[in-house]
């Protein structure tokens, strides 16, 4: 089964937002990801956007681009849509990881494979704009 996810790269300043996963989670435990989470049933991935940035890191987002989907196995075969969010209104807190951070998206230090991708596929894609 899938389950269907999605992440958002808040970019500022040529840096991304990353997050270092609590040891307890149940998928990529201690891991450096991208943030994001689980599409609920009956729900849209904007509903889900607008959700999981207001609980994971208490932001509401300005404007969001939809970037790709791409599949990450881990404890479950999960496929992650990705948004890039260029500007949000709030303060960023750490509200479910056990830190977020910035990092310059040249070298960040992402443990998750798709996220990986997701990054270069940022680069592939906003460079050209």
């Amino acid at each position: 089964m899938i389950s269907e996810c999605v992440s958002f790269l808040l970019i500022q300043d040529e840096q991304v937002l990353l997050e270092k996963r609590a040891d307890d989670k149940a998928s990529d435990p201690s891991l450096i990801a991208i943030p994001g989470g689980h599409i609920e049933p009956g729900e849209s991935q904007l509903d889900t956007l607008i959700r999981e940035l207001k609980e994971e890191l208490d932001v509401i987002p300005d404007s969001h681009h939809y970037l790709c989907s791409l599949y990450h196995p881990t404890n479950e075969l999960q496929l992650i849509h990705y948004y890039v969010i260029p500007s949000w209104t709030g303060q960023i807190k750490s509200l479910e990881a056990e830190t977020v951070f910035w990092h310059e998206m040249q070298s960040a230090p992402i443990d998750v494979a798709a996220d990986v991708v997701a990054v270069s596929e940022y680069f592939r894609v906003y460079s050209s704009l």
